[in-house]
């Protein structure tokens, strides 16, 4: 059994039997099971590899539909996360150090599978240095290397605030940079625990001004109003973010933050709306949008910010 399952069922079996039993559903959130030839030969595929997916370990409800197109999301740097963010499923503990040959096995992977577009994200490890920066770096390039037509988007932590360490990712050449800021400020120390919204800001600004198509996720459902998620949008947009997911938070356990509303989709049609009106290109919004939902319908956007924005080295942002 890997230490991700293990760390899990300790945590699910260890959960009190007094706490509050997780809510029902409503009627418009209908997740599709994981069936299917394609979705069973993808899964093989990357255990093989001896690789992990947020798809799995944070249990996304869309890995039915997803994986049955042959659309994932790998998460490197191993399976097992330094923080507790209080809304995710992915254990915390104390992971092992990065796997050198990992870069070579994810780029094995995406290359055999032959996709246009792809996602790789990572558990935080603030146990290291540079935070995985140079771990990052390494799986872009090689990923690049086999499949250089293949264009990507990373997903990735805050590296503690270190620019430096966020310009070892972008030197790698992703072509979409992502970092999900899950929540508003009100929020933040609450669902996120040892995170900080303006350092997530400074990440994405220091993207943005480097001419990378950048990209964030806020949940909703946390307890937030509807005016604060509008000022985020307003504050994301003007740092240069242009490309916003929204979905629902819902509760992995007992032992997560509990679901404080279930949104319903015309307010998720409505938010949608809305962003593009402040100028964002692409807006997922509903209620089972997660951050890396239909990312590979981004390929339009992602192909005319190539041409149209330049990029500029990490010396003159510094």
């Amino acid at each position: 059994m890997s230490r991700a399952v293990d760390t899990r069922s300790r945590r699910l079996r260890a959960a009190p039997a007094t706490r509050d039993a997780l809510p029902r559903h409503p009627p418009w959130i209908r997740m599709k099971l994981p069936t299917g030839a394609a979705y069973f030969d993808l899964r093989a595929q990357v255990h093989a590899q001896g690789l992990h997916t947020v798809c799995e370990s944070a249990s996304c409800p869309n890995i039915g539909e997803c994986w049955s197109r042959r659309s994932l999301t790998v998460m490197i740097l191993g399976d097992v996360c330094t923080r507790s963010c209080r809304f995710c499923d992915v254990p915390s503990g104390h992971p092992k150090p990065p796997d050198p040959a990992e870069p070579d096995r994810v780029a094995n992977l995406l290359a055999g599978l032959g996709l246009r577009h792809a996602v790789i994200t990572c558990v935080n490890r603030d146990d290291l240095d540079d935070g995985g920066a140079a771990h990052w770096a390494a799986t872009l390039r090689a990923v690049k290397q086999r499949s250089p037509d293949l264009l990507l988007e990373a997903l990735t932590g805050d590296f503690a605030g270190d620019l430096a360490a966020v310009d070892q990712v972008l030197d790698a050449g992703p072509d979409v940079f992502a970092h999900n800021l899950e929540t508003v400020p009100r929020l933040a120390r609450e669902v996120r625990v040892q995170a900080s919204y303006p350092r997530s800001y400074a990440v994405l600004a220091h993207a943005s001004r480097r001419g990378f198509l950048g990209k964030t996720g806020l949940m909703l459902g946390l307890g937030e109003t509807l005016d604060e998620v509008r000022a985020v949008l307003r504050e994301v947009r003007a740092i240069g973010v242009e490309i916003l997911t929204l979905g629902q938070y819902l509760r992995p356990s007992r032992q997560h933050l509990p679901v404080a509303r279930h949104v319903p989709p015309e307010e998720f049609a409505q938010l949608k709306q809305e962003a593009l009106a402040l100028g964002f290109a692409q807006v997922e919004s509903g209620p089972l949008v997660r951050s890396s939902y239909h990312a590979d319908g981004q390929l339009d956007l992602i192909r005319k910010s190539l041409l149209e924005r330049p990029r500029l080295p990490a010396r003159v942002t510094q």
